[in-house]
């Protein structure tokens, strides 16, 4: 027998669709991965090949021996590959006064790429990849190892300068949206 899966097409438990998992589709994914609240981050570069920022939910730790991290990013947007190409990243993560930084770095403003980088203050650690000195958190990264899967390539980031900004509120997003813990 086939594996299914439960999608709930509305907030209201009574109404379930079951699909196989043969059936999931693109769409079905993205709604259920909306479920998830995630982090937002700008994840940043910079080097020979040229300086990029993007605004990012898909990332995590990886082990704290050696200090690693992970991010995804779609690998279908060209000017991504200047993370690979520079060999560096920043993962930023933003607080609730940084929203309106994430929705220029996601893209959903006017900002050319360098505008967006004016919109803040902007400093390096070890690496050279633009750091934001008013995150939460910040790991700066040599690349390690990438893995192309899908639509994303996987950043596997060994974290050789961190800052540990002050405990603000975090900022979110969920159900396609931005929330604040």
């Amino acid at each position: 027998m086939a594996p299914v899966r439960t999608y709930i097409a509305s907030r209201q438990l009574e109404e379930q669709i079951v699909l196989k998992t043969t059936e999931v589709s693109s769409q079905h994914y993205r709604d259920a991965m909306a479920r998830f609240a995630g982090a937002v981050h700008i994840v940043t570069t910079d080097g020979a090949a040229g300086r990029r920022g993007v605004t990012a939910i898909a990332a995590c730790s990886v082990s704290d021996d050696p200090p690693t991290v992970l991010v995804c990013l779609n690998r279908q947007n060209p000017s991504n590959d200047l993370f690979v190409k520079n060999g560096v990243f920043a993962l930023n993560t933003l607080s609730s006064r940084h929203e309106e930084l994430s929705k220029a770095f996601a893209g959903l403003t006017k900002h050319s790429y360098e505008e967006r980088f004016g919109l803040a203050e902007w400093e390096t650690i070890v690496t050279g990849a633009p750091i934001l000195p008013g995150a939460l958190a910040v790991f700066d990264c040599k690349i390690v190892k990438t893995v192309e899967l899908g639509t994303h390539r996987v950043y596997f980031g060994h974290v050789t300068g961190l800052r540990i900004g002050e405990n603000l509120q975090p900022l979110l997003y969920h159900e396609r949206g931005y929330r604040v813990l």
